[in-house]
């Protein structure tokens, strides 16, 4: 096991990893930009280090400041939480490079995962059904009208390196395949640095479905149930439930089958997400994230399984310990993420936090490295909390979350917690009738109604 992990993140996933590490005897490492240097994880780290100015490219995407932190303070493992470097195949290479352990799968898996173009080639060879789409990165706008032709309108053109909705363009005839593959390579080139783009099927009203997996160095795979994260405004998560409404027992047990079975044939180790469209009961193939997801608690919740703990010990070339047959869904969870932003406009409100009280109870959990009098810098994502919320029933899991929202209590800043209150209270939320686009809907039809209490 090791004895020392950075952890090279912030915010309440470094919180997270920090306090996994303590409950497993490891020491750690907080490294942070000088804007967190009052960060809850910070002052509870058994060392700290800064390693830059705070816009994150001179800090915690600085691989050169983290490795050097690691190897002057002792660390065997680096743990890169989610975002920044956690999907970056060259930082994994350069940790193992200097003789440590990165916590996540090995860098030529992160690289095949993270070009949407050789993941879902991947996905063919494994198993994993794929959206009918171009079979490999389309260079011209010829060749794109071909796609369409073949495929069938409506279709979405999307840069390989693409995520969080960037460079992704939809074409619902002939006369609007150029301006649409123009716009996603222009875009791709300038959010990603490649413009590579690749064509495939659009699907009209799909839920976004992810399976959890988790895998040690032994051949042992195991799948955790799955998320539902349909609930998405600009293609980024507001809130998501395990299990999803929209699945039943011998749905969720198919897929999770078919994914485990995936991961296996192409060799992954360590956690991982993946990710799919659902529509009219069929699965389809959207990507892998090679990493830990920011709404793993439901899934704890709902499994019992502590997935950043596993996570640890198998890097570590631990066994899993556990077998598919081990795994038991009990109940359901919701876990809705807690943004400093005007819950109408959606515009960040970075500042300094006055009164702060979570919510309690039983089976009320908030992971945030927040407190009061702490200043939310306005240089990184928005998202201040988590209020995970797990119950025997679905009903009663909202009939709590509506209690907790309730009691949440944070003052000096705006955030999304009305939003998330009109949310829950919606009976087509309520019966599980919505899909990725309803969201959006929701918000436009409803904005006047979100208001601050």
């Amino acid at each position: 096991m090791f004895e020392k992990v950075l952890i090279a993140n912030r915010g309440e996933i470094a919180l997270r990893i920090h306090r996994a590490c303590r409950e497993m005897g490891i020491k750690t490492v907080a490294v942070h930009s000088t804007a967190d240097a009052n960060a809850m994880h910070v002052r509870l780290a058994d060392e700290a280090v800064c390693i830059g100015p705070a816009p994150a490219k001179d800090s915690y995407l600085n691989k050169a400041a983290i490795i050097s932190a690691a190897m002057i303070t002792g660390a065997d493992a680096i743990h890169p939480g989610y975002g920044f470097l956690s999907e970056n195949a060259d930082f994994a290479e350069m940790v193992e490079l200097h003789g440590m352990t990165f916590i996540g799968p090995k860098p030529e898996m992160i690289r095949l995962m993270g070009d949407k173009v050789t993941a879902k080639r991947a996905a063919i060879e494994s198993g994993l059904p794929v959206v009918p789409g171009s079979d490999g990165d389309v260079k011209t706008v010829d060749e794109a009208l071909m796609w369409g032709e073949k495929i069938g309108y409506p279709v979405i053109v999307k840069a390989a390196a693409g995520g969080g909705g960037k460079g992704m363009k939809v074409a619902h005839n002939a006369s609007e395949m150029a301006d649409a593959f123009t716009l996603a390579k222009n875009e791709a080139r300038s959010s990603f640095a490649s413009d590579v783009v690749y064509i495939e099927k659009y699907l009209q009203k799909p839920r976004h479905i992810e399976i959890q997996i988790i895998a040690d160095n032994y051949g042992n795979v195991v799948y955790l149930g799955e998320r539902d994260c349909s609930l998405q405004r600009n293609h980024q998560k507001v809130l998501e439930e395990c299990p999803s409404p929209a699945l039943n027992p011998e749905q969720r047990r198919k897929i999770g089958e078919i994914a485990s079975k995936a991961m296996a044939h192409i060799g992954y180790t360590n956690v991982g997400t993946i990710e799919f469209l659902y529509e009219d009961g069929q699965f389809y193939f959207l990507e892998m994230n090679t990493r830990v997801q920011v709404e793993h608690p439901i899934t704890e919740m709902v499994t019992g399984v502590d997935i950043v703990r596993d996570q640890i010990r198998v890097s570590s070339g631990g066994l899993l310990g556990y077998k598919q047959e081990d795994i038991r869904m009990n109940g359901y969870a919701i876990e809705c993420r807690i943004n400093a932003e005007d819950p109408r406009t959606f515009i960040p409100c970075p500042g300094q936090i006055g009164a702060w009280h979570v919510p309690g109870g039983l089976d009320v959990r908030v992971d945030s490295g927040m407190y009061a009098g702490y200043k939310v810098p306005p240089n990184y994502d928005s998202m201040v909390a988590k209020l995970i919320v797990h119950g025997r029933t679905r009903n009663g899991v909202l009939m709590r979350l509506r209690r907790a929202l309730e009691e949440f209590v944070i003052e000096g800043i705006k955030t999304t917690i009305p939003l998330h209150q009109k949310i829950i209270t919606d009976p087509e939320f309520i019966d599980g009738q919505y899909n990725i686009h309803w969201l959006e809907n929701f918000i436009e039809q409803h904005k006047d109604e979100i208001v601050e209490e």
